[in-house]
């Protein structure tokens, strides 16, 4: 009997150092389909600053210790024959927490493939029907850099070609707002970066 229950001990030891076999691993949940297509690239540029380059002081925000003209700068870009309006929209992405949101237009008609320098502006001449959303300055229209003393930010201008003729913003549209109006309608886009520091 002693016999007995010592095989019984030394075999449940034995069993103390077994790992059991790992679970399998559940199976990856499939990947989404994509919801929309790849959009194909709009060609940017402007005459007042080349990919990269350096925006003019006139292009700064005027207020925030910042002494620019707040004009904004003069885009053209290559027209999208599918597309029904076109948009633009200026971010910093440099800017603390989520960046900053310094322009947005919208409902620009798709015949219309560029605006003037200070298009943006109050007495600016953006195309009949466009609309501009409020910035992160809280105001509507253009707002121009204006970066912390340091290292210069970088502000990426983006055209969109829209499906749509109008989208539901207006002056009161902020930034994450307006944008996510502009992606849900985009058929093609395209991005052209300047530099200002101070």
């Amino acid at each position: 009997m002693r016999g007995l229950i010592l095989v019984l001990v030394l075999s449940g030891l034995a069993g103390c150092g077994r790992t059991e076999p790992a679970a399998a691993p559940a199976p990856e949940a499939e990947a989404a389909p994509e919801v929309q297509a790849t959009r194909q690239p709009i060609a940017i540029t402007s005459p007042d600053f080349a990919e990269g380059g350096t925006l003019a002081l006139g292009h700064a925000y005027s207020g925030f210790g910042c002494v620019g003209s707040n004009r904004s700068p003069a885009l053209v870009w290559e027209p999208v024959p599918e597309a029904a309006s076109d948009a633009v929209t200026m971010f910093d992405p440099d800017a603390p927490g989520d960046g900053w949101w310094h322009w947005t237009v919208a409902n620009i008609p798709a015949s219309i493939t560029s605006l003037p320098a200070g298009a943006g502006s109050r007495r600016g001449q953006l195309p009949p029907g466009a609309v501009q959303g409020l910035t992160d300055f809280g105001d509507a229209g253009y707002g121009g850099p204006c970066p912390p003393v340091g290292r210069p930010h970088r502000y990426v201008f983006t055209v969109y070609a829209l499906s749509e003729t109008t989208l539901p913003v207006d002056a009161s549209t902020e930034g994450p707002a307006f944008k996510a109006a502009l992606e849900a309608a985009a058929i093609a886009q395209g991005t052209l970066t300047g530099l200002f520091g101070r």
